[in-house]
């Protein structure tokens, strides 16, 4: 505690100056924060990626994800355009969820 705390009995940190108990008096119960039962979830924002030559499933994952192991969201996401997982061809479309 600094000398101006001492002359001005200043509270720090909800605490008293003189080492008294923490003051919660003014402390509501509740969270203006937390989603409530009726509070529905913001969309995921999912792009568009146009496979180039050379790309793999694990290889976009780990461009857009940072985690090649991760090509399995790409794959589940697209599985109405993608028949077999190792076989994608450039200017194919798709989504990034």
């Amino acid at each position: 505690m600094g000398i101006l705390d001492k002359i001005f009995a200043r509270k720090r940190d909800n605490t008293a100056v003189d080492g008294g108990k923490p003051d919660f008096s003014n402390v509501q119960s509740g969270s203006s924060t937390a989603p409530g039962p009726g509070d529905i979830a913001p969309p995921l924002a999912e792009r568009i990626y146009i496979v180039v030559k050379g790309d793999s499933l694990s290889k976009i994952a780990e461009r857009e994800y940072g985690n090649a192991n991760r090509w399995r969201e790409i794959y589940e996401a697209n599985r109405a355009t993608i028949k077999n997982p190792n076989l994608i061809y450039p200017g194919q479309k798709l989504r990034i969820p």
